[in-house]
């Protein structure tokens, strides 16, 4: 017998642990081979932009704090200082994209989306949140440090080049104006070879060293820019309220709707069924011809108030509502073509939820065991347990039922999970096949 759970499918994320620089493992994985990989090459790119970006980062975030202190006695410059503050968010999102230079795998992003909300909502939103101020104190790390150890590096490796190409410049322009030491000219592009074997020992000194300060950015980057475990079970939490939301204003349409057939279409049925049989009465006995249609129509409007009431029971049972789950499944097992057994104690009425969760289960397994199952036996139970609603719904079917073939038992799967809960389903070939379903009753 083989256990098939269903469960909503989840997405692996990168938090903000620290993880192994890939730079650095390359570089102990092979250090002489590393010279000859386009590492040194990614490396030095990776630098050179962030030297660049980070000089503009630094001018900026100088001049807007500048104009937020200055016109702050004049009362608008904490908006400036506002937007200063959350320089920061689209900064770190470029930054996560720079980094994907010498970095595989992308840093999550720890902020949640905020679709359709205004610049001031968005701008609250940000200030509350600490991922912000992380990236603020990165945008500042990056700023400051990063640029300067940017620019040393820069100027050294702008000078490993130039002397790598001393033979050409001695080449190209009259020997006597270039020199390598100040005072003694070069004769030639051969004098000049020293040079060239100076310039490529820098260069392999910048490989190195780019590799090294590029790690300690990676990992600066890692700490603060990449989304932590607040962050993303913040968003979670948000994903999770917002999912039972629409289940809860899905559930008020279907009551809604229920409402208004029973109390509308329904009752103007009754009150059809009723006037065609004043008719019949009133006919009978003058017009048989005409009495017989009346006594037709009449038969049709009962059949089509039966099929009302079934399609008003399967949008949502009055008698869920009114009496509880065990109720509602009795009645439900009344009218199912298939015995059902039904053995559900319960010591008190369970949450709205739970209780809509836990029918609905019970219908698409009947429906599934009465369609699919060929089972001439249906048991369903319910217990409370440790605050826990578990329910079991078993038939005695040929079994084979495969969860993933249609969306029924899969969208039950998710509307326990919104309950926290969770539903399993066990159906070797051959049967039996049971559902088992366990939803904490905890709100």
């Amino acid at each position: 017998m083989s256990a098939v759970p269903v469960t909503v499918r989840t997405v692996t994320v990168r938090t903000g642990t620290v993880r192994t620089v890939t730079v650095w493992a390359e570089l102990r994985r092979r250090p002489l081979g590393f010279l000859w990989s386009a590492w040194p090459l990614r490396v030095w790119v990776f630098l050179l932009t962030g030297t660049l970006q980070g000089t503009a980062v630094l001018v900026l975030f100088a001049v807007l704090l500048f104009v937020g202190v200055g016109l702050s006695v004049v009362g608008i410059g904490l908006p400036v200082l506002a937007g200063t503050a959350v320089l920061g968010v689209p900064f770190g999102a470029l930054e996560r994209r720079r980094l994907l230079l010498v970095e595989p795998v992308p840093l999550a992003d720890p902020h949640g989306s905020l679709p359709g909300a205004g610049a001031a909502v968005r701008l609250r939103s940000r200030l509350r949140e600490r991922a912000t101020w992380r990236e603020l104190a990165y945008l500042l790390v990056q700023a400051v440090l990063f640029t300067a150890s940017g620019l040393g590096f820069v100027a050294l490796f702008g000078f490993s080049l130039l002397l790598s190409a001393a033979p050409v410049f001695v080449w190209a322009v009259s020997p006597d104006t270039v020199m390598l030491i100040p005072g003694q000219p070069i004769s030639g592009p051969l004098a000049a070879l020293p040079g060239t074997a100076a310039g490529l020992l820098g260069l392999v000194v910048c490989a190195y060293t780019g590799a090294l300060l590029t790690g300690a950015q990676v990992w600066t980057a890692q700490l603060l820019l990449a989304a932590r475990d607040e962050d993303l079970s913040g968003r979670v939490t948000e994903l999770t309220r917002s999912r039972a939301r629409l289940v809860d204003a899905f559930e008020a349409e279907r009551r809604r709707i229920e409402r208004d057939l029973h109390d509308g279409a329904q009752q103007q049925l009754v009150a059809l069924s009723m006037t065609l049989g004043l008719a019949e009465l009133e006919l009978r006995g003058r017009e048989p011809a005409a009495a017989e249609l009346v006594t037709r129509a009449r038969g049709e409007a009962r059949r089509a108030l039966e099929q009302l009431r079934t399609l008003v029971r399967g949008i949502h049972p009055q008698v869920l509502t009114d009496h509880g789950l065990p109720a509602a499944v009795a009645e439900l097992a009344l009218r199912h073509p298939v015995p059902v057994t039904v053995d559900i104690d319960l010591p008190h009425r369970l949450p709205g939820p739970v209780e809509t969760a836990a029918y609905f289960t019970v219908t698409e397994a009947l429906t599934n065991a009465a369609k699919h199952s060929g089972a001439d036996e249906v048991d369903v139970a319910a217990r409370l347990e440790d605050g826990k609603l578990v329910l079991l719904v078993t038939d005695n079917g040929r079994g084979g039922a495969d969860p993933a073939a249609g969306a029924g038992l899969q969208g039950l799967a998710d509307r326990v999970a919104i309950l926290r809960g969770r539903l399993i389903v066990t159906s070797p070939v051959g049967g039996p096949t049971r559902l088992r379903v366990e939803v904490p009753c905890s709100g």
